[in-house]
This record gives C-alpha cells, structure tokens and sequence, in this order.
C-alpha cells in the first residue's frame, strides 16, 4: 500500500478513478507529451494479450484482470498466418476472431492497440508470415520488393478495412486509439541497403494512406518517416531509447518485456518486479514516457503448431497474468501499486515543466515535475545497485533502496517504492481432475517406418524440408536405397541437419538420433552401423519444432539434411545427390507434443 499512510485518500482516489473509466470513441492525435484523445492528454498503460494465444472463452477474464490491475490500453499483434492460411481465403473463426476480441476490449471500457505488421516475429511461426509467401516468384521479403509490397499492402488493407467496417477506430467510436506497421525493422535494414529505406517509407507511406484517423508507430525504427512514431522495446528503454524522432512525438514503450521466453531444454528466467517497475518509473520521469506497452501481460499458450523454432508451448508464464490467466504474484499487485502511483501525477506530468537535480552523488537524482497551477511532482532516483542510501530533497529525508525510484506525487510523500513490495508473493497449485489409467481410455498409435518405395515423391537430390511440407508438417522422411558390398564390414552413417532434429533407421531398425538447438543452425549425426550384405533401405526423419521467425532474407533460410555419406572400408561415398524418396507426414498432436518433452528436456502447457 502508500508508504506514508497520510496520503491514503490519494490511492484510493486513483483506484477508484480506474475502476469507473470508460472509453469512448473520438479524435486520436498527438503532441511532444503524449497521445490527445477527445483533446485530453493520457498517460496510458498497456499490456499486450494475444488473441490466438488463448481461447475465446478466457478473453472476458483476461481484459478484466488487466483493467483491475491499473491497464488502459490491450495491446495485440495481427496473425497473418491465421487468418490467411490460402491467398485470398481467410479465416476469422475461434481463436482468430479478431474482431470479437477487440469488441470484448471495447465492452470492458479499455483501449486496443492493433500491430498489424504484417510481419510481426512474435516468437510466432514464420514470424507472422504465411508460407505460400515462399513460393511467390520473385519474392523477397521486408524490402523494396513488388511481390512482397504487393501482398503486404493486401493483408494490412484487409485488417484496415474489417476494423472499419466494424467501426473499431476511435475515430469512429470505438476502442482502438493506436497501430503498428512492421515491427523492429532497424535490426535487419542495413541487410537492404538503400532498397531497405525506400521500404520504410514506403511502408509508412502506406499505412498513413489507409486513413483510419488514429497515428502509426514503428518500434525500434529511429528514423520513422512523418508523422510515424517512432516507439522503444526492450527492458531497458529509460536508459536506451534515444527519444522521440521529432519534438511533436510522445515517448512510447511499446515492449517492456515482464519476463524470458525459455526455449526447449531451457529453465524459465522470471524478471524481478522490482527491475520492471524501476524501469517504467524511470521511462516516465526521464523520458517524459506517456505510453508504456507490458509484454507479455498474458502470454498464453502456443497452441499446435503457432510456436517459431524452439520456442515451448508455454509463452511468456511469468507474466503478471500465467499461462492459465491466474493472477501471479507479487508482480500483479506491484504493478497495479505503481499504475496508481502514476496517475496521481498525469496532470502534473503531462502539463508541468521537467526539470533534474542531483541528490548528493551521479548515483542519486531527482526528477522534478512543476505545473503552472502550482502542482509539483518528484521521482526519486536511486541508481546504485549495491547500496540503499538516505537522501534529502526538499529538507526532507528519504529512505531509497538500492536500485530503485520513489514516487511523490506532491513533492512531500512518498506513494510509492519501486523496491518496497506489499503483495503477497502466491503460488500456482495443481490438483488432479480427471486420471487416464483405464485401458478404454488410450488407444496406440504406431508410424510405420518408410522406405524408399513406400514414398510419394522422389528426386535426384537432397530437398529443402521446409519448401517440401510447405508448412503442412514439422516431420519429413528422407528414404534412399543403399547397395552394401558383402566385403564391408562396419560401416559409418555420416549426416549433416539444419533441421531440429533426425532420426535415423536402417532397414526399419532405429539407429540413433540426434537433435540441434537455437544457438546451433546445424548438427550432425555420425553412428556406427551394420548393413546387410545387398540392398539396404535407409531412412532418415527429419524434424521441424516450428519455423524461424526473425532475420533477413527469411524466404532463403534452408532446413533439413543437407549432407549424407556413408563410410565403409576405407571409402567415403557422398549420397547428396542419389535418388531420394520423400513422404511428408502427420502425427497427432498429443504424441508429438509429448515427443519434443522428452526428446528436448524442455516444459510447456
């Protein structure tokens, strides 16, 4: 709660405010302080809920969490593999209802912020994209290029076009107040050379002409083009952000990540509150920051086959909200303490004049916040991560630990500490409902080991995997017959993968496995074999755990093997270029997620 309890009426004059808000539709512009909506300034927080990552039927709970814990804004990227799995054919049934979820924002009084992208990264599938994209002539992505322009300009018109036909703009009444198109493009621009920056302002250029009466952002693009924002991601952006790319631009977060993604075979990393909450303290009283996006608020769960390349099913499950949507704690509270913080200073930080003072050494200072009515507002920084130290300000004493920032909204008492938690830490129980011990309950499934003439494709080389199960299947066999002189003795399978994982068997007996891992883009599996004197068929599974998501030129990565040899007495034959047989397959999705536990150490939902 306040640390000083003679400013209790002050919290709950910002709680109550938050409770009773509501969002009505209006005119969405800016200046250098923030985002004007209906002519008011805001000071908004955010927190981003994917829709595909949950179903439905969380939706209502989710955004009501949120608002109760101090957000204003839901925040969501755009699937564009969801919702076009086929050119032209799309789908906005269940989990890709878009339109219902933003509709259930709108219900709960709050805000939307749409990232359409349409490339989005997101630890997501092919980063967003839909695969046939690949198989576009000519096509390369995220540049100057008309194919990609082409279908980008298509799917980010038909989002513009279902959100105003549903009048979801603000502009038009309803809840979304802003948007995104392409995402962190900075990282991968210089790839591009001058054909990149034509893009950028292109893509802007676009977007703007769509004319949905509410502003554009691109994060992590410095030099968005006019009257683009520009907006910061990462956990640091207090410290990072270069600023605003115009004075007229507010600041905005639009991911201050609350946790780590762990891959398979990973532990999950939690983000300590306290770094969380320090940092939006310090976005705001540095940066003049008006807008800051929570990611993940919820991260959910990546259902099937939506997870990129050795991301786990569980996504994001030390958020403020767990995978299951359960409140975690202490980070929940903490963050609703410092959302109420805040707003008892949006008047004095959106209207007063900044100023900066030292408090005694470079580790210790002072944010200051001065309106013309007389209101002042302080924030007060301590930057030393080793040492709590008292400082004076105003001819008053306050006790600062280390690493932390403490909120005053009247210059006089101290709201809140980014250190000093009151919540109750909770903890996530299971308990069994329902137990599959009856033999009628399970029913064995069994994939039959293919050989080369149990194929349905063949070809005179090794095959890209991804290009051949065009995303239809994270599993593809690689079968070829090998002639074995009755001479050799013992011989070596030698195989090069830039997939995740293979399988290797030998006349339908397995011989070893092998997997890569993120860190690795390729791996090998060398096994001492025994081959039968005359023909022998070999067959090789080849393993897929979700596409890349990020980086340029995505539509040229390979995948699969790339080399096989065998070694016997001596002499090395090289089998890349043999006649190979291919069979694409489909494993339930119970078995295959029950598979990759196991086979990669890794958790998940």
């Amino acid at each position: 709660m306040l640390r000083d309890m003679g400013c209790w009426w002050w919290w709950w004059f910002a709680v109550l405010s938050s409770a009773v808000a509501s969002v009505c539709g209006g005119e969405v512009t800016y200046d250098g302080r923030s985002l004007i909506i209906n002519g008011q300034r805001k000071i908004l927080f955010s927190g981003s809920i994917h829709y595909p990552r949950s179903t439905p039927e969380m939706w209502p709970s989710l955004i009501s969490q949120a608002k109760q814990g101090g957000i204003d804004v839901i925040e969501t990227y755009v699937f564009w593999n969801q919702h076009e799995p086929k050119p032209g054919q799309y789908d906005f049934s269940g989990r890709r209802d878009i339109v219902r979820f933003i509709r259930e924002v709108q219900a709960q009084g709050l805000y939307a912020c749409l990232r359409i992208g349409p490339f989005i990264q997101a630890e997501w599938n092919y980063g967003g994209f839909p695969f046939w994209l690949h198989d576009v002539p000519g096509i390369v992505y995220r540049t100057d290029n008309e194919p990609f322009k082409f279908y980008m300009r298509n799917f980010t018109t038909k989002i513009v076009e279902i959100m105003k036909s549903e009048n979801l703009y603000a502009s038009q009444g309803g809840p979304i107040i802003l948007q995104q198109i392409e995402n962190e493009y900075k990282t991968v621009e210089a790839n591009f050379g001058e054909a990149g920056k034509r893009y950028v302002l292109w893509a802007a250029n676009m977007a703007v002409g769509l004319e949905t009466g509410v502003p554009w952002v691109m994060c992590k693009q410095d030099d968005a083009p006019d009257p683009v924002i520009n907006s910061c991601n990462g956990r640091l952006c207090g410290e990072t952000f270069a600023g605003p790319n115009s004075p007229n631009k507010p600041a905005i977060w639009t991911e201050n990540w609350t946790s780590s993604y762990p891959l398979f075979g990973e532990d999950a990393r939690p983000r300590p509150v306290e770094d969380i909450a320090f940092h939006v303290a310090l976005f705001v009283a540095k940066m003049n920051g008006s807008f800051i996006n929570y990611y993940m608020y919820h991260g959910g769960t990546n259902f099937g086959r939506t997870a990129s390349a050795y991301v786990q099913t569980a996504y994001y499950d030390e958020a403020p909200l767990d995978e299951y949507g359960l409140i975690q704690q202490p980070t929940w509270g903490h963050l609703k303490e410092l959302h109420a913080a805040v707003k008892l200073c949006s008047e004095t930080l959106l209207q007063g004049a900044q100023s900066n003072l030292s408090l005694g050494t470079k580790l210790q200072e002072a944010y200051v916040f001065r309106g013309q009515s007389g209101k002042c507002a302080a924030f007060l920084v301590n930057n030393d991560s080793r040492t709590d130290v008292t400082v004076v300000f105003q001819n008053t004493s306050y006790e600062l630990p280390r690493k932390s920032i403490s909120i005053l909204p009247d210059c006089k008492n101290e709201a809140f500490n980014t250190a000093k938690i009151s919540t109750q830490q909770n903890t996530r129980s299971i308990q069994t409902v329902t137990k599959f011990n009856s033999t009628e309950q399970w029913e064995e499934y069994k994939e039959s080991i293919l050989n080369f003439d149990d194929t349905s494709s063949r070809a005179n080389t090794l095959l890209e995997h991804m290009n051949t199960t065009k995303d239809a299947s994270d599993y593809l066999w690689y079968t070829f017959r090998y002639n074995n002189d009755p001479s050799n003795g013992q011989s070596v399978l030698s195989t090069n993968s830039r997939a995740h994982a293979l399988h290797a068997f030998i006349n339908g007996r397995h011989t070893g496995s092998q997997h890569g891992s993120s860190s690795n883009l390729s791996f090998s599996l060398d096994n001492t074999v025994s081959f039968r004197a005359g023909i022998n068929n070999v067959s090789l599974l080849s393993v897929m755990v979700g596409l890349p998501d990020s980086g340029a030129y995505l539509e040229r990565r390979v995948a699969g093997l790339r080399r096989v040899r065998i070694q016997s007495n001596g002499s090395l034959k090289d089998f890349t270029n043999n006649p190979w047989g291919y069979q694409v397959i489909h494993i339930p999705l119970t078995l295959k997620q029950v598979f990759f536990f196991f086979f990669f150490g890794g958790g998940g939902g």
